[in-house]
């Protein structure tokens, strides 16, 4: 660019991404291929935010640093390694390889400024990159709109002889001007590809829809030519939700979106691709000697990583349940079509009945991420009050089942729905808090593993969280609210105690992990109360006790709430939980 300053460059990426963001949610929803698990815009955006954060640790403090004082080679290699590994999903990855492939023309011409001939040069090149990383291109998708935008602006090039090559004296604002107009018939193009494709693609004709990653392209480069101009970018069309429908292909039968990153030397993809096509299926490996990213969807992660147990370190693992993607979006879209319908007569793919767009609305649970989160928190979990009272907290949920024992696959995907990148781990049980580490040290994430050994622990911890402070404040916050807290616990004797103080079936009380009461189980329920009441010799009385029941409680809670008198607080909830008649907890 005739202005070196890398914030001009800055300043394009970022206005791709906020008219992205802008959009995320309807690019979501006509994402049908090759899964339905609505997360295209996300995965595009977070491609785009990791470009962004590589740009500004390029800068530093200094905004007045030039690209060439920073390095052409640098930023290039910085910039493509930074997009693969933030990279997610199918559409995170095909992107990563159109910015490499572009960042790899521009840094091959070095002197020569950008105009609409280094630009066409640029996107051809990242679309042949994009089509070679993909093992079965399929057309109509987002690799045809990135071709078909590349050809129109080399075909403008050719037949307009009033395209001047810009020189040193060029006026950024000039520069700026061509190169948005050279974009703008791009995207004029690449909207025109996105509506053909249902013609080149049958899942995409059967749902009703165009393809979500070539639109979100498409939306991207508006983005850019706004950012260039400082004007409302072109305008492009809205599309409604897809039709809900089962596309027929095979990673329906897959559970996991696995996507991690592997850093080691003399890497090659080719050798790699068919041991890890035989543990599933959209198997991408793309980069380079030294860094890789995987994806691919299978049941087994596990194996999928140990496939490179030999070549090199594993890390960036982002693992997300599709199968719960794809039940929540149904239901979202189920839910947004059905009120469309009430209120205006049947939806048509490319505009609502209302003549605009029809934008479900992000749920609870939804992987998209928030910009107003800067911290977010997930929680093992057993009984449906349990998962209700967190879910109020702001606190996602992993089922975790009657012995809160929840594979690292699972903690993995409880992570990845988390709507933000900085994550607290409630682990709710002593057995949980080992497979946290792990999955905290594979994430992609910033991972908090809060070694909570109690579900009633876990929601005085919940409390604690601010999902506007930092993931160290947060940390703070939970160390000092736990330590105001003790736990008790009534449940069903699995067994006869060895030492014979009760039998398989009675009521066993707890506190904290000691065993202090047995037998009847209003009578034990009671002494634990007590203990819990009269406090513990180097705290003060509780103000507040929360009782919890689980799903055969013995007890009705109005007889629960006649144990407790004076001035304490007294709390009752159903909890559901299997596995405790109640868990018990003072503050």
């Amino acid at each position: 660019m005739t202005d070196t300053n890398l914030l001009r460059f800055r300043a394009a990426v970022a206005g791709a991404l906020a008219h992205l963001e802008s959009r995320r949610q309807e690019v979501n929803d006509l994402n049908v291929f090759p899964v339905a698990d609505g997360d295209t815009g996300d995965n595009m955006a977070l491609t785009l935010r990791a470009v962004l954060s590589e740009l500004d640790r390029l800068q530093g403090s200094d905004e007045q640093r030039t690209i060439d004082e920073i390095g052409r080679e640098e930023i290039v290699q910085s910039v493509a390694r930074a997009a693969l590994l933030g990279a997610r999903g199918n559409s995170g990855v095909i992107l990563s390889q159109l910015i490499r492939g572009a960042a790899e023309e521009l840094v091959s011409r070095p002197g020569q400024l950008i105009d609409a001939t280094l630009i066409g040069a640029a996107l051809a090149n990242a679309a042949d990159r994009a089509y070679s990383s993909v093992r079965e291109p399929a057309e109509g998708t987002i690799l045809t709109v990135a071709r078909e935008m590349a050809h129109r602006i080399v075909t403008d090039v050719a037949h307009s002889p009033e395209n001047p090559r810009l020189g040193p004296a060029t006026e950024p604002q000039e520069q700026d001007k061509a190169i948005a107009a050279a974009l703008e018939s791009a995207v004029h193009a690449g909207q025109d590809s996105v509506k053909r494709g249902p013609e080149m693609l049958a899942a995409l004709r059967d749902a009703g829809v165009v393809d979500a990653g070539g639109y979100g392209l498409t939306i991207m480069f508006a983005g850019v030519v706004a950012a260039l101009r400082g004007e409302d970018p072109p305008q492009l069309d809205h599309y409604a939700p897809a039709r809900i429908s089962h596309p027929q292909h095979s990673s329906s039968t897959y559970r996991f979106c696995t996507n991690f990153a592997v850093t080691g030397s003399g890497l090659g993809a080719a050798r790699f691709i068919g041991p890890l096509e035989q543990l599933g299926d959209s198997v991408l490996v793309v980069g380079d000697a030294s860094t890789l990213k995987v994806h691919l969807h299978t049941d087994e992660p596990a194996l999928a990583t140990a496939v490179f147990g030999d070549a090199g370190e594993v890390s960036h693992l982002d693992v997300a349940d599709m199968h719960a993607q794809v039940a929540e979006r149904e239901t979202r879209l189920g839910a947004t079509v059905e009120l469309a319908a009430v209120s205006a007569g049947p939806v048509h793919a490319g505009a609502s009945a209302l003549g605009s767009p029809v934008l479900a609305s992000p749920v609870h649970g939804s992987p998209a991420l928030r910009e107003d989160l800067r911290c977010g928190a997930v929680a093992v979990i057993n009984g449906e009050g349990l998962r209700e009272m967190f879910h109020e907290l702001g606190v996602q949920t992993i089922d975790g089942g009657p012995t809160l024992n929840p594979s690292t696959y699972d903690l993995l995907a409880g992570i990845h729905d988390v709507p933000a990148e900085e994550v607290v781990l409630l682990t709710n049980s002593a057995n949980v808090i080992m497979a946290a580490e792990h999955a905290a040290r594979l994430s992609d994430k910033q991972v908090l593993v809060a070694p909570t050994t109690s579900q009633q622990a876990g929601l005085a911890a919940a409390v604690a969280l601010s999902l506007e402070r930092s993931l160290e404040e947060n940390g703070q916050a939970l160390s000092e609210a736990l330590a105001r807290v003790r736990t008790g616990a009534v449940a069903p004797a699995a067994r006869d105690d060895a030492q014979g103080r009760f039998a398989c079936g009675e009521a066993v009380g707890f506190v904290e992990e000691e065993v202090l009461a047995w037998g009847d189980p209003r009578e034990t329920l009671a002494a634990v109360l007590e203990a819990l009441v009269a406090g513990a010799e180097d705290s003060e009385a509780p103000e507040l006790i929360s009782v919890l029941a689980g799903e055969d409680a013995p007890l009705p809670l109005g007889e629960v709430q006649e144990m407790v008198e004076g001035p304490i607080e007294l709390e009752l909830r159903h909890g559901g939980q299997a596995a405790y008649w109640w868990l018990v907890s003072a503050e």
